[in-house]
């Protein structure tokens, strides 16, 4: 009897002993916070000393952040390492870095670059947990690549509808108004126009396209069928068609680009234009209280489905503090961190309760664009999207001067299919 006492003593001891060892989420950095990380007063134990993260090299947004993670080094202990550097050369850096132990643990990058990214196997999936629910489901499913989350999101953008009151008395409900509208204001000669947007680019173009049951890439949960392209079908062609008939009714210039049409509204003679949220600023200064915003028209009864593009924070695969990482990512991407980063750098939360927050509806001017986004689609991020720019730009361009619509379109598609066929091999 007494043998097996001793045996389970013994026992009973390794059970301690290897509990004692076994670190739980909150000892190795992470969060159990509800509200999407940051309650890190808890987190205690094998943290690290240091984060190393890279953000984008815009000032505004750098400064805000800057608060940000002062807040978070004050909650945990653990000091933040920045690095400005600009998104687009992020991935390069990090191919060169990450390899010999200098990148970064925490990097920002647009969602449409995601599936380039995992590829390179630069980035590791990201555990959410019950903050998932937390943001906008078109955020998450910006950030969602082959069925696994690569980002915590914290910005969402979009375009809309811009009007000038002196002008137009309310902001277009449907296409129907937009184009009567475009009928009783343009005087192409006195460069006097109803309505401008980019219409030959592809990414603005896109809601009449949608709006009409065209898509670029079957999507199902976040797996790309790049074989499945929907842009010269039924859909599709009636969207080219209306943007066709913009130019032969001499609505949109051909040859209207940013800088003209953006001189245009300026000077206020156009009554409205789709451009996006960047362009408030200028606007505003040159009209005033007399600027307006709205969402997209609709088309056929069917809310217009502009692009969304989503910018998150993304864990390195090669980073030793992946759970630490995750809880900053959390922490800077909560409501409240999430509103305070709107408030400072201008750019609309991915954190749905901060885009529903005060600080973003009772201004008039961009409550519209956040309104859109509930319409709006992500940008493909699979990497054969590099593929469709440059031939359905070009399809447009021969829209706008009168080619056949379809044969534009299916010349267009197979341009694509070659296109991705070449960069596979």
């Amino acid at each position: 009897m007494k043998k097996y006492l001793s045996f389970f003593a013994m026992v009973l001891l390794l059970i301690g002993v290897l509990a004692a060892c076994a670190p739980d989420r909150e000892e190795s950095g992470g969060s159990t916070d509800d509200s999407g990380g940051g309650d890190s007063e808890e987190t205690t134990g094998d943290q690290p000393e240091t984060l190393s993260v890279w953000v984008n090299d815009n000032e505004d947004q750098k400064a805000v952040l800057d608060t940000l993670f002062e807040k978070y080094t004050e909650e945990t202990g653990i000091e933040i390492d920045v690095t400005p550097m600009n998104m687009l050369d992020q991935i390069e850096a990090l191919n060169l870095d990450g390899p010999a132990g200098n990148g970064p643990d925490l990097f920002f990058q647009p969602h449409d670059r995601i599936g380039n990214i995992v590829l390179q196997g630069l980035a590791s999936p990201i555990d959410l947990g019950e903050a998932e629910g937390t943001y906008s489901e078109t955020a998450i499913d910006a950030v969602t690549f082959d069925g696994e989350i690569y980002g915590a999101p914290l910005v969402v953008e979009t375009y809309g509808t811009f009007y000038n009151k002196d002008l137009v008395e309310e902001a277009p409900a449907t296409m129907d108004e937009l184009m009567a509208i475009a009928e009783e204001q343009t005087d192409a000669a006195s460069d006097q126009y109803g309505f401008l947007m980019e219409a030959a680019n592809f990414y603005f173009s896109y809601p009449f396209f949608g709006a009409n049951g065209a898509y670029v890439f079957n999507n199902e949960g976040g797996s790309y069928d790049v074989e499945d392209i929907g842009l010269n079908n039924e859909g599709a062609v009636a969207g080219g068609e209306l943007i066709q008939s913009w130019y032969e009714n001499g609505y949109i210039p051909v040859e209207i680009n940013p800088d003209i049409m953006n001189g245009l509204f300026t000077d206020g003679k156009v009554g409205v234009a789709i451009t996006g949220p960047w362009n408030i600023p200028a606007y505003e200064e040159a009209l005033g209280e007399s600027l307006g915003t709205a969402i997209l028209p609709t088309v056929d009864g069917t809310n217009a489905t502009s692009f969304v593009g989503v910018k998150s924070w993304m864990v390195s695969d090669y980073s030793e503090n992946k759970d630490a990482a995750t809880d900053l990512a959390l922490f800077l991407t909560n409501e409240e961190n999430s509103t305070a980063y709107f408030e400072g750098a201008g750019e609309l939360p991915a954190n749905q309760a901060a885009l529903e927050s005060e600080a973003v509806t009772s201004n008039e001017l961009i409550a519209s664009f956040a309104e859109q986004i509930q319409y709006g689609t992500p940008m493909p991020s699979t990497p054969e999207m590099q593929q469709v720019w440059d031939p359905i730009n070009n399809a447009l361009l021969f829209i706008a001067q009168g080619d056949d619509v379809q044969e534009v379109l299916d010349e267009a598609v197979q341009q694509i299919r070659d296109n991705i066929a070449t960069a596979q091999q």
